[in-house]
């Protein structure tokens, strides 16, 4: 049997938290930094794909091809770790704190960012042959992304800004699931096949993940997008990150912490028959 039944992969989910508290500056670093690259990379893919085929379909499709590479590599993203590092300081193991998390969360931040941005570099370098000409489909396609994910919510003004972050909350709902749902499953297979689904969904469905965004913005401002890094900062990267830690902690981490890891008692038979008795109204 390769399924992991859910109060098992609970603990995996606190245990993998607690290790991430006490990982090293530098595997912290590099590991954040391959995820945000890898990600950066399965984004511009994706991309390529729906310009070349005129399908966003087939793009969100092959879109988790990268993720999974990532997470069975053994990388950390920020919305992974915003979901499984609160859990063990709610399950209060030793030496975990919030300090502990937040510096955590921080090298995670700026190793993906590092990441992400290194591709974002290279693909403006490929899409214009290292900026010696206009850039190409794929390029104009990076860049209106960027234009549409800043102004057009800052057109809206406070509803642009609730759209944003409910945009937020929802991806890292489906992300964080599809971290969890990789505990699932002791076999490759397994893993890749209950990752597959929420990433496809999140990402064909335009929700706002703050490491794509790393690649997408950056790129669009090298590419030419018109748009600025306070409009990136103010209408995009930060709402999108509060967004993510909201959406993965409390429907994903919290959720899955407070029924199958701290799972309340179960009625007494004779209750539970007193129950069933009752007559509905």
């Amino acid at each position: 049997m390769t399924y992991v039944i859910p109060s098992e992969f609970a603990k995996k989910m606190i245990d993998a938290g607690e290790a991430k508290v006490f990982m090293s500056t530098k595997d912290t670093l590099i590991r954040s930094y391959m995820a945000g690259a890898i990600l950066a990379l399965a984004a511009a893919f994706a991309v390529t794909v729906t310009v070349n085929t005129g399908n966003p379909l087939l793009g969100a499709l092959l879109f988790p091809a990268g993720f999974c590479m990532l997470y069975l590599l053994g990388f950390d993203l920020l919305t992974g770790v915003f979901t499984l590092v609160p859990l063990a300081l709610i399950d209060k193991r030793r030496g975990v704190t919030v300090r502990g998390m937040l510096r955590n969360w921080g090298l995670v931040f700026c190793g993906n960012f590092g990441g992400a941005f290194t591709v974002a570099l290279f693909m403006a370098i490929i899409v214009t042959f290292g900026w010696s000409e206009a850039p190409n489909e794929i390029g104009k396609t990076i860049g209106h992304i960027g234009e549409g994910r800043t102004l057009g919510y800052a057109e809206h003004g406070a509803g642009g800004m609730l759209t944003l972050f409910v945009r937020a909350v929802m991806c890292n709902w489906m992300v964080s699931t599809g971290v969890v749902a990789a505990m699932m499953s002791t076999s490759v297979s397994g893993k890749i096949m209950a990752m597959w689904m929420p990433i496809m969904i999140f990402f064909y469905m335009g929700f706002e993940h703050s490491i794509v965004n790393m690649f997408l913005f950056p790129a669009g401002l090298l590419l030419g997008g018109e748009f600025t890094i306070m409009d990136y900062m103010i209408w995009n990267e930060i709402p999108t990150v509060l967004g993510n830690l909201v959406g993965g902690l409390s429907f994903v981490g919290v959720m899955i912490y407070a029924t199958h890891h701290k799972t309340s008692p179960e009625l007494s038979r004779e209750v539970a028959s007193e129950v069933r008795a009752v007559p509905a109204e």
